[in-house]
């Protein structure tokens, strides 16, 4: 091939690479096609840290996860048709959760498009709506433009996955490039790029309601994560004596360690509900107050002076009208707020009795449930093995909860001994298969770190084949298989609204996923008996250099399935989703 004689020329592939590498990029997940090949060629040349997955969506799932623990921007690549489709589970998981992801998918090129090409289909309007925007690239010289605009919409007002759309021409095409072209902004890099501040006026009205509250409750939310907000909301929160409850994503937000943390709120609570109800004024931070979070709209109760801190306006009185908006970013909000309150030293004497009452319930909670956390009972209780998992990792340990039981069991039982994002479950779309590639994006996202993956055995099922991209990537990640041969919560609901034997495609084969695990080269280990976890559990976080999975063998009685630790009563009224 002869060289060229324009300076710098290359093709939008290489564009593309460069100007990625210009915006920091961090690892990146993707299946090659032909529509892509100049970008995989100069990525191999350029060093751009790029790795093969064996399902897009997985690779979307890594992304999200990796940008939910990094802050930074999670990267992935698709080809045309069926692997831009793929994504779009892992992009909604995003877009809902608001992580900065930036994906790359190829298109078909212009000069043949509507001809029935190979895999060709609208994927601009199948992905559209599953990203927060797209950015279709028609002419090469405007890729550094246009990765650049993918990187600001990503990190900035809500963050959320943005799909840049390279048709194959154009990835293909030359073109001669200034080295000034791929000149990018650092601050792009992560996820908030840009803060907001409240209206001056709204922050002195909710100070004054909560300056004036005896009982108030902060209710934090994973918009608190995004913003990297928890030493101001912990320094709020301390210094003037208000208890804070979380959802699942919010979980971190101030320690669990923490006296004045009040654990989960909504559907699957332990003291936080009836806290909220004895409140006279709500602090909502980055919470949507969506389904679960609200035990479908019943809390918190009518009536109540609710402060609501979010970035994203729209979310203000979606489901509950607020006393005061504060339209802002919860970082710059929350040391507003704190600005705005008189002297501490009172409110706290004021409130000694209100926190009081939410350590002695979080210990009276603690002292109920403790025959369940320490169950010797076999097939193994959930309780235990989240309870084991809580001893096993160090406090600056990963929880990578998959959608379903994992995530209502360890949102309910499982502690972070930090504020920070110690705990990560995919409750932007609450689609399982998550707990394997997201252990993965969370381990690059904290290299060294311990990270855990729990899963159910439906959702490792659909997502087995990434073991051996964990191994190929040397991860030491360790994956908790809850395996009760049953879509379990299909299977528990099923249960619980139709009664015993009243079961429809909802059981499993059993399978020892230990010995599949060491049939793709991993460590497997299969527990029975809960006496093995806690050795379990060390043996696999000492692994550093491939994947350990542990096949927990629980409870196959759907009765059981439930979170039900906090020994609630289940009503079940027609219509009603329950749990």
């Amino acid at each position: 091939m002869t060289e060229s004689a324009i300076p710098n020329e290359m093709t939008g592939g290489e564009a593309l690479a460069r100007s990625l590498i210009a915006h920091g990029a961090g690892p990146m997940f993707g299946m090659g096609g032909f529509q892509l090949l100049p970008f995989y060629d100069a990525a191999r040349r350029l060093g751009l840290n790029h790795n093969l997955i064996n399902d897009e969506r997985c690779a979307a799932f890594a992304a999200d996860a990796y940008a939910k623990v990094s802050g930074r921007v999670g990267l992935v690549d698709a080809t045309l048709g069926p692997g831009a489709t793929n994504l779009v589970t892992g992009l909604v998981e995003a877009l809902n959760a608001g992580s900065p992801v930036v994906a790359v998918v190829g298109d078909a090129h212009r000069d043949h498009a509507g001809r029935n090409m190979t895999q060709e289909t609208d994927q601009v309007a199948i992905l559209r709506p599953a990203c927060k925007a797209l950015i279709r690239v028609e002419a090469v010289h405007r890729i550094p433009e246009a990765v650049a605009r993918a990187f600001a919409v990503a990190t900035s007002g809500r963050p959320g996955p943005v799909v840049v759309d390279l048709p194959e021409d154009v990835c293909h095409g030359l073109h001669g490039f200034a080295e000034g072209d791929f000149a990018a902004d650092p601050a792009l890099q992560a996820a908030p790029s840009l803060r907001c501040r409240p209206e001056r006026a709204a922050v002195e009205r909710a100070a004054a309601l909560l300056a004036r509250a005896e009982r108030p409750l902060i209710l934090a939310g994973g918009g608190v994560h995004i913003s990297r907000a928890w030493a101001e909301l912990t320094a709020l929160a301390e210094a003037h004596a208000i208890p804070v409850a979380h959802t699942m994503t919010g979980k971190g937000a101030i320690a669990c360690s923490s006296p004045l943390n009040a654990g989960l709120f909504g559907r699957y609570d332990r003291i936080a509900n009836r806290l909220i109800e004895e409140a006279d004024c709500l602090l909502v931070v980055g919470c949507k107050l969506g389904e679960i979070a609200t035990r479908r709209y019943t809390v918190p109760p009518p009536g109540k002076t609710l402060i609501h801190l979010d970035i994203l306006p729209e979310e203000m009185g979606r489901t509950y009208s607020p006393a005061v908006r504060l339209w802002g970013d919860a970082r710059e909000g929350l040391a507003d707020l704190a600005a705005a309150l008189p002297e501490a030293a009172a409110a706290r004497r004021r409130r000694a009795g209100w926190t009081g009452l939410v350590a002695e319930r979080m210990a009276r909670w603690r002292e109920e449930v403790a025959p369940r956390l320490q169950s010797d009972e076999s097939p193994v209780h959930m309780a235990r093995l989240v309870a084991e998992i809580n001893r096993a990792l160090p406090p600056e340990g990963i929880l990578v909860a998959d959608g379903g039981f994992a995530a209502h069991w360890a949102g309910l039982l499982f502690d972070t001994r930090l504020a920070g994002r110690g705990f990560v479950p995919d409750r932007g779309f609450a689609s399982i298969g998550y707990g394997l590639p997201g252990a993965m994006g969370a381990a690059l996202a904290r290299p060294g770190t311990p990270v855990v993956g729990l899963t159910g055995d439906g959702g490792f099922n659909m997502v087995l084949g990434e073991l051996e991209t964990a191994r190929r990537m040397g991860l030491g990640i360790t994956i908790v298989v809850v395996n009760n041969a049953a879509s379990g919560y299909v299977k528990a609901l099923q249960h619980l609204m139709y009664g015993e034997g009243a079961y429809q495609s909802a059981d499993l084969a059993e399978t020892d996923y230990a010995r599949v695990a060491a049939a793709m080269g991993c460590h497997g280990l299969r527990v029975e008996d809960p006496g093995a976890l806690a050795g379990a559990l060390a043996e696999a976080l000492a692994e550093t250099g491939r994947p350990s999975v542990i096949d927990v063998v629980v409870t196959r009685d759907p009765a059981r399935m439930l979170p039900a630790v906090d020994s609630r009563t289940v009503q079940v009224r027609k219509g009603d989703r329950v749990a």
